[in-house]
């Protein structure tokens, strides 16, 4: 019994004795930065859905949680640092300062040409959820950058492929005045040779959609629709190309030959939509409406999948440090589930995220590109958009 208690009491003095050992280092979060640019905006053809205020930064904000999810299994934390700029100037010095405080990889909410001055900074892993030019996935691409939205052309062969397969090949193309109207007219240009359809009409909008605000708006905006398609050789299918929803909404219901209108209105080629529930898209769309009271657009889904591609990442490389994530994110062995039906991953010859397209309406989801009987012989996804052969990009 006495030896008992002696050893008891050594057990007890002992740590006493021992020199203190040194704190274990415990890693910090990997902060991610989440950086806003939105430039002034046309007035919308209607007032039903106006821009959030958080459009996009929710979207990461998800992704964050559900890295802390996994987080919890692996050890790993993961932390967002927000900044939001009204000039190009501001969001170039925000991006600078993020830097500074030791960050590297950044989700970009920035039209195309700040985001190519942001690239411009060697230290800056950039993911772009905003900007859909081809050329940042051509000419323009840069190393540091990766795309989390689908590029214009990749939308424009979704719906090409789709109108071919429906044999409507006569296309009677309405394009706007804007610069993404302009941009996104071309794309549906080259779609249309790509898949065998023929453009019967390629005609400029130019009517003022003030109008519509009028007692008689509705009146002045179904004669101008009319008379803007009266006359039209025959045609399949009124393709409408109008980014900023500012008059495309004006020609449903008021052409003068009864045809689908399709593009940025009516039938949506689109990275994702309120309507979309398949493949377990429901669950993630009540996640965030019960966290923001609101549907989850394509600009908050693609900040979802940028915050969710570090964390799976960083889950299935060991690692936090953001050279090692940026490398393994552009490997084959890198793969995204985005509640789309397939696995996504990052092309290597330009940095393009390769995924399906929701082809939407307003209220159901009509399908989803790559259409079938569309073979590659790599992946169908790759059928959408820019394929290697065809790439101008060197940077890869």
């Amino acid at each position: 019994m006495a030896i008992a208690r002696r050893a008891l009491l050594a057990a007890t003095l002992l740590p006493a004795m021992l020199p203190p050992l040194p704190a274990r280092a415990q890693p910090g979060p990997l902060r991610i930065g989440y950086l806003s640019l939105r430039p002034p905006r046309p007035v919308a053809s209607t007032l039903i859905e106006p821009p959030p205020a958080d459009e996009g930064l929710d979207g990461a904000r998800l992704g964050i949680a559900d890295n802390a999810t996994t987080g919890r299994f692996t050890g790993q934390e993961f932390a967002l640092e927000e900044r939001r700029a009204d000039n190009p100037e501001e969001a170039l010095d925000a991006l600078r300062g993020l830097l500074g405080a030791g960050l590297r990889l950044v989700v970009a909410d920035l039209p195309a040409e700040v985001l190519l001055q942001a690239a411009s900074e060697p230290q800056a892993l950039l993911l772009n959820i905003a900007a859909p030019d081809d050329a940042l996935r051509n000419a323009d691409c840069r190393r540091n950058m990766l795309h989390l939205l689908p590029s214009r052309a990749m939308l424009a062969d979704a719906l090409a492929q789709y109108l071919a397969l429906k044999r409507w090949r006569n296309v009677f193309l309405a394009a706007g005045p804007l610069p993404g109207d302009q941009a996104y007219a071309e794309a549906i240009r080259r779609a249309a040779k790509k898949f065998a359809l023929r453009i019967v009409l390629d005609k400029p909008w130019s009517f003022e959609p003030g109008a519509q605000r009028t007692d008689t708006g509705h009146m002045s905006i179904a004669a101008e629709a009319a008379r803007f398609t009266q006359g039209a050789p025959s045609y399949d299918v009124l393709v409408v190309a109008d980014e900023a929803n500012t008059w495309g909404d004006g020609l449903a219901w008021r052409t003068t030959d009864p045809r689908p209108i399709a593009g940025t209105q009516g039938l949506s080629p689109t990275l994702w939509s309120p309507v979309h529930e398949q493949w377990g898209a429901t669950q993630l769309q009540r996640r965030f409406r019960a966290r923001t009271g609101r549907v989850m657009t394509p600009l908050d889904h693609a900040a979802w999948l940028a915050v969710r591609a570090v964390g799976e990442g960083a889950t299935r490389n060991q690692s936090l440090d953001p050279e090692r994530l940026w490398a393994f994110l552009r490997s084959p062995q890198f793969e995204l589930a985005g509640f789309k039906g397939a696995r996504l991953s990052f092309r290597d010859w330009d940095g393009q995220l390769r995924q399906p397209i929701l082809l939407a309406g307003p209220r159901a989801l009509v399908s989803v590109s790559p259409q079938p009987g569309y073979q590659h012989r790599v992946s169908e996804l790759d059928t959408l958009g820019t394929d290697r052969p065809e790439t101008q990009c060197r940077a890869f």
